[in-house]
């Protein structure tokens, strides 16, 4: 694998983006269930990966309508990264979406 096309500033090994890809095309072809299983095993590894925390709350947001989980991950992301700003935004986003329960 040549890498991904962007710079990878959280120097995830080569493993690390290969099963990231790949969770990243079972939500694509809508295999939740398998995707969140990977996922949520990468995240057990890695607790403190950004990329899966935010891959995680997007799945659950978009695809899955559990805002609770959504907002969870985005804000373990802004645990990490306080300025991650598209984080920032998809919590609020999330956030008036649960509200509506």
């Amino acid at each position: 694998m040549a890498g991904p096309p962007w710079k990878n500033i959280y120097n995830l090994s080569e493993q690390q983006l290969i099963d990231l890809d790949t969770a990243e095309n079972l939500i694509e072809m809508m295999d939740l269930s398998k995707a969140e299983s990977m996922l949520l095993e990468m995240d057990k590894k890695s607790p403190d990966c950004v990329p899966v925390l935010n891959v995680l709350a997007h799945m659950y947001g978009r695809h899955l309508s559990d805002f609770e989980s959504a907002i969870k991950y985005y804000t373990l992301v802004l645990d990490i990264e306080p300025d991650n700003a598209w984080a920032r935004d998809e919590r609020r986003k999330y956030t008036r979406y649960s509200s509506y329960d």
